[in-house]
């Protein structure tokens, strides 16, 4: 098996969320580095590392920062997104709880980089321990010079704060994010116009995800073409994949992008347990379509999941094994995103309801086969049709769903109307 730690190391470090434990592993010292290179020189240095977002999209990191208008004359913002809300995901939180300087030292090259001066760390309300564990770092990291003014004496400054939300999914969405921290309702905006050009407070803002600034330290020291040395063309470094469901060793394995996932689910996963077959994966959290078990041979990264008809996502990867029910499932996530949708969209208040509403009565043996069909239906017109990807990330694994195990929902259609005709 390749090296599961490429990059994080805190795993093997006491008090890893501590800064002197961080420091004595080097922390900060690519801080030092970057405030002695011209800010130009760090974007094209993430550029050519070919560093893509690992919150969900993929679009590469570096060509984001250089969105930003160089002549603006507003304030110039960047928000760290750690409202980790993928059903599925559990990454952020890893980095969140045991090695914030990491996040926080890339937070500080990032603003650098972008001449911004206040960043904002926005975390879910539902993680309490992870934002002690923040405030506990930044106050560290401003108490040892590495905020505030004139930071080790080079002039530049900066204000970093944590914003706490109040657990909407939606807010995961990087604009519902800006108007959350701006003190309204998480409803994200119309784009364009993007955030880099009109953000937060409507200023030049840059959202990015935890895991992708903790590791532009990495690139700052080891180099961009050391980065783009690990995985394959186009999806470079590592990724941290969060195994979970029907496996035998569930958790979190740094890997080279571009593992396979039959490797991921039987090495680093243990297998599935007590010997039964994989029936279903979802390779990206629970907004990706999901996987059939003849799929499964493929290289995670993004542009193969992609060309597959799904998504890295967030690299969630949750199993299901032959005893799970994909009616039950596909309800599940019909539910979840009903629950979360903001309404602001009809096609996606009003069709995640349906879709719940359709597939309950599909489980509860009162559905037709014509239901089908109308899920699909349902799911098309859902696509690509909304302000924000919420209603996508609900049609998606469903409508893969229905397709992939028509043959399952029919044989369960006609057994419920056979009990209801049999009990007439």
């Amino acid at each position: 098996m390749p090296e599961q730690r490429i990059i994080r190391n805190y795993v093997d470090r006491p008090n890893s969320y501590t800064i002197g434990s961080y420091l004595s592993s080097g922390g900060y010292s690519a801080l030092r580095k970057a405030l002695g290179m011209a800010p130009e020189e760090i974007t094209d240095a993430v550029k050519k590392s070919g560093l893509r977002g690992r919150g969900g999209a993929g679009f590469p990191a570096g060509i984001k920062w250089s969105f930003i208008p160089p002549d603006s004359r507003k304030p110039v913002y960047l928000c760290c997104n750690a409202d980790e809300s993928e059903p599925g995901s559990f990454k952020d939180r890893e980095i969140l709880e045991k090695d914030p300087h990491q996040m926080i030292e890339g937070i500080i090259i990032a603003c650098y980089a972008i001449r911004s001066h206040k960043a904002y760390i926005y975390i879910r309300g539902e993680m309490p321990y992870g934002a002690r564990r923040i405030q506990q770092a930044i106050e560290e990291a401003y108490e040892h010079g590495y905020l505030g003014e004139n930071i080790l004496l080079s002039g530049f400054d900066l204000d970093m704060k944590l914003y706490i939300g109040a657990g909407a999914y939606i807010c995961g969405e990087e604009t519902g994010l800006l108007e959350s921290i701006e003190g309204k309702k998480g409803e994200p905006r119309p784009k364009p116009p993007f955030p880099a050009q009109v953000g937060l407070f409507g200023c030049p803002t840059i959202v990015n995800n935890v895991e992708t600034l903790a590791c532009v330290p990495h690139i700052i020291n080891n180099g961009a073409d050391w980065f783009a040395s690990i995985g394959t063309p186009r999806n470079t470094g590592t990724k941290i994949f969060g195994l979970s469901g029907h496996v035998n060793k569930p958790g979190l394995y740094e890997l080279p992008l571009g593992i396979n996932l039959l490797e991921l689910i039987e090495e680093y996963g243990g297998g599935i347990p007590q010997g039964r077959k994989v029936k279903a994966v979802s390779p990206g959290g629970s907004s990706s379509a999901v996987f059939s078990a003849d799929e499964l041979d493929i290289a995670m990264d993004f542009d193969t999941v992609a060309a597959a008809g799904s998504m890295l996502g967030t690299a969630g990867v949750t199993v299901m094994d032959e005893t799970v029910s994909m009616i039950k499932v596909a309800q599940n996530l019909a539910h979840f995103y009903r629950d979360e949708s903001c309404g602001q969209c009809v096609q996606c208040r009003e069709g995640t309801w349906w879709l719940e509403k359709i597939l309950r009565e599909i489980d509860e043996g009162k559905g037709s086969i014509e239901y089908i069909d109308i899920i699909l239906d349902a799911c098309s017109q859902m696509r690509g049709t909304t302000i924000c990807a919420l209603a996508d990330g609900c049609a998606m694994p469903i409508e893969s769903i229905v397709r992939k195990f028509r043959d399952e929902f029919e044989e369960h259609i006609r057994k419920g109307e056979s009990e209801i005709f049999a009990s007439r």
